[in-house]
């Protein structure tokens, strides 16, 4: 029955049925209160005010509108996907344990970071090789790692690979010879398709942590997956038999609805390539796109580890909402060095949590259809491939990776900025941090070696506190001076500088009395208190602890003429605490 009329179809009540400009009203209400929109701006500035824009310069839009562009490649896989755990480390005793702990605890595969001097027999000792695909990542003992692998009695998982990916090894500067890759791939994966399993592992987290953006990491994994599809069809495979020997690895954040965009947009990208190159076949783009997603290493924290456990959360859901194959969650303790039992057990058991509790697999892709996704996936679909021909382009006579270091250069400065600024916020290490907290021991973990993680910049701060505090001047009582206070010793707390606080004063003499009380008081002042008492009594409290002994007088708002510095929202953070620290020495 076709269904046909001149208005859109509404199944709401039409005292329920609300217009644009009625969203905008209300949204626009809820801002001017909040004093984010001027009483005279027209009601459709909410859009400017709520919009956000990714590190890709993507305008992402407080509610995705009907009309935009539909883009989207469903996922290859029906129902749960692939639970597969992070196996490393240099005692391949204890990898082995952790390797069966996390089989026998619901892991489905195993992905075994290793190098020249890991014993893969005694670290897969116990391993059902034909039941658990195992992938292989060994970016600078490849050759020995495989062959170590292929000598296995039973290593003929179809999902099992060899994770040959020279060209992200390069990226991660082991020193590797092009024309030895390419030797190398190509006889790798014939001695792959004789055991029935896949060789290519086009792991596109090498771009992700060094810093790379979404659109950079889509852009990188197209133009190392067409390579590898050129370096296997000139050694006489068909392009559907190359595209077949890879599978991809992709980054997820807790930004989900970039992550499960991006996840979109990769399957879009790489139906693409395969389409022009003569393999596509069927409504869904063919051969599809064999996809592993794992939550990022730079995203995690080793401070305040446990907020990382809702980080992984976040990203995971993303990457099976997106649609990914096989999910690895790293441990929330990942950051710290190599994780123990509690953080294994956690992490594999939030992909259970997330398929057999909340259901996310039960549909195939369930963020399809959805305006502001379909949106945000053609929109890093179409940077992705741009950045994919600027690679092609560049790779035409060699593989040179200055450009792409230098975009992503571009990117991590940037990224840097707002994190410096606090526009993106790191709980627990940026945001609420905690100086008494202490921190779980791990045993060095060289895949950290990896990576700069996000916050890495307030961590080194954090790993040398700051020998004296600063005093917190908090002026008039606890209720006029709580939100500075709170605001400011947060701030300081998150460069590694304790406070000592005044507490409810009523004028300047009991402020400089607490000041002079302490045990030894600080070089460094800083006032906290409302725009009124500041206005009435500030300049006289900051003479008056100058005159006491401070050298330097902050004041936590707007800066004026009688202090030192500032410290106010939107503030360069790692400026102002490294002025501070640098006063307290």
């Amino acid at each position: 029955m076709t269904f046909v009329t001149d208005t859109p179809l509404s199944l709401a009540q039409p005292e329920d049925a609300h217009t644009r400009a009625d969203w905008e009203a209300a949204t626009a209400a809820v801002l001017r209160k909040s004093r984010k929109l001027a009483e005279d701006a027209p009601d459709s500035d909410v859009w400017q005010k709520l919009t956000r824009t990714t590190l890709d310069g993507i305008a992402v839009t407080p509610l995705g509108l009907p009309g935009g562009t539909t883009t989207s490649v469903r996922p290859s896989r029906a129902g749960s996907w692939d639970i597969r755990s992070l196996v490393s480390g240099p005692d391949a005793k204890l990898a082995n344990e952790a390797a069966l702990v996390d089989l026998d605890g619901g892991v489905t595969s195993l992905w075994l970071a290793a190098d020249e001097s890991t014993d893969v027999a005694a670290t897969l000792a116990g391993v059902l090789l034909d039941l658990a695909p195992v992938v292989l990542d060994a970016p600078g003992a490849t050759t020995a790692v495989a062959e170590a692998f292929l000598a296995l009695p039973g290593a003929k998982h179809p999902d099992s690979n060899l994770g040959i990916d020279p060209l992200g090894a390069m990226l991660r500067e082991v020193p590797v010879a092009i024309d030895d890759a390419v030797a190398q791939l190509q006889t790798l994966a014939g001695k792959a398709r004789q055991h029935d399993i896949r060789a290519i592992a086009v792991d596109a987290t090498a771009a992700h942590d060094l810093g790379a953006s979404d659109a950079q990491e889509l852009g990188w994994s197209i133009a190392v997956g067409v390579a590898y599809l050129r370096w296997l069809s000139a050694h006489g495979l068909s392009v559907a038999e190359a595209a077949g020997q890879i599978e991809f690895r992709y980054a997820v954040t807790d930004e989900q609805f970039p992550s499960i965009a991006k996840l979109r947009a990769a399957r879009v990208l790489w139906a693409r390539v395969l389409e022009v190159s003569g393999a596509s076949a069927g409504p869904d783009g063919g051969i599809p796109q064999r996809q592993h997603a794992v939550t990022s290493r730079p995203m995690l924290s080793k401070y305040d580890p446990y907020v990382n456990m809702l980080r992984g959360t976040v990203a995971a859901f993303a990457a099976g909402v997106g649609g990914a194959d096989a999910v690895t969650v790293l441990p929330f303790d990942s950051a710290n060095g190599l994780p123990e039992g509690f953080g294994r057990r956690i992490a594999r058991n939030v992909n259970h949590l997330l398929i057999d509790e909340s259901h996310v697999a039960a549909v195939a892709d369930p963020a399809g259809g959805a305006y502001a996704v379909e949106q945000l996936t053609s929109d890093l679909a179409e940077a992705g491939w741009a950045e994919f021909l600027r690679l092609e382009a560049e790779w035409e006579g060699g593989h040179d990776f200055d450009g792409f270091r230098s975009r992503v250069a571009a990117v991590v400065e940037a990224r840097e900025a707002d994190i410096a600024r606090r526009k993106r916020p790191l709980t627990g290490l940026s945001e609420f941090p905690n100086l008494a907290e202490t921190l779980p021991q791990r045993a060095p973990d060289p895949l950290n070696d990896r990576v700069r993680r996000y916050g890495a910049s307030f961590e080194e701060l954090r790993d040398t506190p700051a020998t004296r505090p600063v005093f917190l001047a908090t002026l008039g009582p606890i209720a006029q001076h709580t939100a500075r206070a709170t605001f400011a010793a947060n701030l300081f707390a998150a460069g590694g500088v304790a406070v000592e606080v005044a507490g409810p004063t009523s004028g300047v003499e009991d402020v400089v009395a607490a000041y002079r009380a302490t045990a030894e008081p600080s070089p460094v002042v800083c006032l906290a208190g409302t725009d009124a008492v500041y206005t009435e009594w500030g300049q006289a409290a900051a003479e008056a602890l100058r005159e006491a002994g401070a050298q330097r007088v902050v004041i936590a708002g707007k800066a004026t003429d009688y202090v030192d510095d500032s410290a106010a929202m939107g503030v360069d953070a790692l400026s102002f605490l490294n002025r501070t620290r640098e006063a307290l020495a």
